[in-house]
């Protein structure tokens, strides 16, 4: 007899980790251009707690696509289990890891099966496992989209004008704040890539975990004031945001760019006077540029930093994990074998 049916985590109210469900559910059928994708894995990313807790639409959507019961999450590594007859270029055992429907909360990624649109996939790399490649799709296409290539003509929800990502190369100097979290040790580990002298910024645990990555240069937030340590860099990513955000304005040289992973509050006189740049992007799926990522991944140039794994029935404690902050590089679920 064939299985119908699977475990998933679902939210059937809002409210903390303790409102995660391990329930079960009938296995999707794949559509048009999507594949069924057995999980090994998924990446903990922070819409799925933004969803858990209430926030139902995404910006720049005019109303939430959100009914509940609703499986959360986007990422995934697994194993390609049916594809649909429209779908060229993947073939059922094919390795895929990507960033599915984003930005949406349509992903259904915690979850021991999930449709998956294809141009939304790419191959894993064979050189890292399914727990690996997991933590890296959400995370590792923001900082590729914010300093690589955008990859997408959609217009940003924050912002009027495109985001253009600065050029790096030798002559760059790189603030990245909050530089242990997910997107922040990618965005290391890419601007080293183009050979950016970077600058690491975040609490002092993690000084040898970001020397590790390549930092040139560490500095303890906790210990000190980066603003008044540091001038004239060509460009800051912030991926902490808040309030503290605008002071990392006066680090920037004239002519530089400040980078907000989640928009802040900027004042356009003080920009303006000091001769720089505001610029955001909101993160969009895009298989191609994860191929990209995923040849980076493979050789080891980039790595993804696991700070702790759980199985997918334990969701709850992940995101209680995540809750409780400092986290250094991704927290992941497992699902099935990997379990």
């Amino acid at each position: 007899m064939p299985i119908h049916t699977m475990r998933a985590v679902r939210l059937h109210e809002h409210g903390g980790p303790e409102v995660l469900r391990y329930d079960e559910v009938p296995i999707p059928e794949p559509g048009p251009g999507e594949a069924l994708v057995r999980v090994h894995a998924v990446g903990v990313n922070p819409p799925d707690w933004y969803l858990r807790g209430g926030l139902t639409r995404m910006p720049g959507e005019p109303e939430s696509t959100v009914r509940l019961p609703v499986i959360p999450g986007t990422d995934v590594s697994g194993v390609v289990e049916a594809v649909a007859a429209d779908v060229d270029g993947l073939a059922v055992g094919d390795e895929v890891f990507g960033l599915l429907r984003f930005p949406s909360f349509d992903g259904s990624a915690y979850a021991e099966y999930v449709a998956a649109p294809a141009a939304d996939l790419a191959r894993k790399p064979a050189g890292i496992d399914h727990v690996h490649a997991a933590g890296a799709p959400m995370a590792g296409l923001t900082a590729w989209q914010f300093l690589i290539e955008v990859g997408h003509g959609h217009p940003s929800p924050f912002q009027e004008q495109p985001h253009r990502p600065t050029a790096l190369d030798a002559a760059t100097t790189v603030i990245i704040n909050g530089a242990a979290g997910g997107v922040g040790h990618f965005a290391l580990q890419l601007a080293k890539w183009r050979g950016a002298h970077v600058i690491a910024v975040a609490s002092g645990a993690h000084e040898s975990f970001l020397g590790d990555l390549g930092a040139d240069r560490f500095i303890d937030y906790t210990r000190s004031r980066p603003e008044e340590l540091v001038h004239d860099v060509d460009l800051v990513l912030d991926t902490v945001g808040g309030p503290d955000s605008k002071r990392f304005l006066r680090t920037l040289k004239r002519g530089g760019a400040q980078f907000p992973v989640l928009p802040g509050d900027f004042d356009e006189e003080e920009t303006a006077k000091l001769g720089v740049t505001v610029s955001s992007a909101q993160v969009r799926s895009n298989g191609a540029q994860l191929a990209e990522l995923g040849r980076l991944l493979d050789t080891g140039r980039v790595r993804v930093a696991i700070d702790s794994t759980f199985a997918l029935a334990d969701a709850r404690a992940a995101h209680e994990r995540a809750a409780r902050g400092h986290i250094q590089g991704k927290i992941v679920l497992t699902a099935g074998d990997d379990g």
